[in-house]
């Protein structure tokens, strides 16, 4: 084995691949997560004993600590999309990071790399962004050398973006976008869990780097093309951001009445985000910088979303079927 290294939230969507490369780079891994009883599959990463899920609460000193002793790297993959409960941005993405990064430096850790987002920045409109851009001052405050990666929008088997607009199709004859024309530069999971492999196993210098996929689209776009390839026919309708802000309010209400039982659609927060493009800044270092080539959507997206065609997996027999009928 080389050496061990604790991934916080590895076994979350990013955070799984990161683990699945370290272990086949023969890395003991040790799966900080909230709920370990649901991470078992990580497990089968490796072989018996290689990786393991353990207890970790980023909210408390003493958990974190445990789950940083005898590491020789440490890997930050937590975050929150939107807040619930306890889990709040300053708890999760300010303070959360800081803590794995002041208890990484008092137990020696060699190297420690941080996911954070594209946008993050102190002076948004977005608490979201901004407590990411806190949350890299943390840990920077503390492991002066750490690798921080930004990826932008992420898309994979388990991805919820991509998924979660693909299932509204099969219901909906309308797909409301809020920030329609705002611009992303989708990058697969994978690509960035290879950027925090070499990272953690001391393969790229310290710094930020800004993770972008090799191609640019709005809002609207990806989602016609997320049409195309489920070969539905939907009605896409750009919404302004006060529709934005009003649906926000609405939905935030229904789920306090309910309890969280319902969830908002949108939050006012993710509205404000949405204001701003999540594409790679000029002059950044990102994927070419670490010698890796990221893969466009095309190539991906096809071998996930098919499940939400008209037939599933029979579309394209069907369809084929169809074309031996009129000849």
């Amino acid at each position: 084995m080389t050496g061990l290294v604790t991934i916080f939230g590895g076994s979350g969507f990013l955070g799984r691949y990161i683990s699945r490369r370290l272990a086949h780079q023969g890395w003991r891994v040790r799966v900080a997560c909230r709920r370990p009883e649901e991470a078992l599959f990580v497990r089968t990463y490796g072989v018996v004993g290689q990786v393991e899920p353990i207890f970790c609460n980023i909210r408390d000193d003493d958990s974190v600590r445990a789950a940083l002793i005898g590491a020789d790297a440490v890997v930050n993959c937590v975050g929150v999309l939107a807040e619930k409960g306890r889990n709040t941005f300053h708890a999760v993405q300010e303070e959360g990071p800081e803590r794995i990064a002041r208890l990484a430096a008092e137990e020696g850790v060699a190297r420690m790399v941080h996911v954070s987002a594209i946008g993050a920045d102190e002076e948004s409109p977005s608490e979201y962004a901004r407590s990411k851009a806190a949350g890299e001052a943390g840990v920077l405050r503390h492991m002066p050398d750490a690798v921080i990666l930004r990826p932008s929008i992420l898309f994979g088997a388990e991805d919820a973006f991509f998924n979660r607009f693909a299932s509204m199709a099969q219901v909906s004859p309308v797909i409301p976008v809020v920030g329609a024309n705002a611009k992303f530069q989708p990058v697969h999971v994978d690509d960035v869990a290879h950027a925090a492999e070499l990272a953690a196993t001391g393969k790229a210098a310290p710094g930020t780097y800004e993770l972008g996929g090799p191609d640019t689209h709005t809002f609207r776009e990806l989602i016609v093309q997320m049409l195309r390839m489920i070969r539905r026919r939907r009605l896409v309708i750009g919404l302004p951001f006060g529709v934005g802000r009003l649906m926000a309010g609405i939905g935030g209400l229904v789920q306090a009445l309910s309890l969280g039982l319902v969830r908002a659609p949108i939050t006012a927060d993710q509205v404000a985000n949405l204001q701003s493009d999540n594409v790679v800044g000029t002059g950044a270092k990102g994927f070419a910088d670490l010698d890796i080539s990221p893969i466009a959507m095309e190539a991906v997206l096809p071998d996930y979303l098919w499940r939400f065609r008209p037939s599933g997996q029979y579309l394209a027999i069907k369809e084929s079927a169809r074309n031996l009928r009129r000849h």
